[in-house]
């Protein structure tokens, strides 16, 4: 009984880790390359781009997270980030390489 308890709480306490809310590796400062080039930071519930601050949600999915805007222009949109590397994502939108 207690093996199966402790295999449930430990598969709980993964399912909770990959449903993080939070940016996680996208979390900080972005140059986006692409059709519109920009800067974008990534924070705990929210994105800003050209001074402009949309609340939204992250899930994350793999090599992937995947961005929900709750507010703004975009609202109900969901944009895909695939990490290449640690300093390096894609988008639909073009390239994002973090900023030091």
């Amino acid at each position: 009984m207690k093996y199966h308890l402790r295999m449930l709480l430990i598969a709980f306490a993964v399912f909770l880790a990959a449903c993080s809310s939070g940016p996680g590796d996208i979390e900080g400062r972005w140059q986006l390359d692409g059709f519109l080039p920009m800067t974008v930071t990534y924070r705990d519930g929210e994105e800003e781009a050209m001074g402009i601050i949309s609340k939204v949600s992250y899930k994350h999915e793999g090599n992937d997270v995947l961005v929900t805007y709750l507010s703004g222009m975009a609202e109900g949109n969901t944009v895909r980030l695939t990490k290449i590397d640690k300093d390096t994502f894609r988008s639909e939108f073009g390239t994002l390489r973090r900023v030091r």
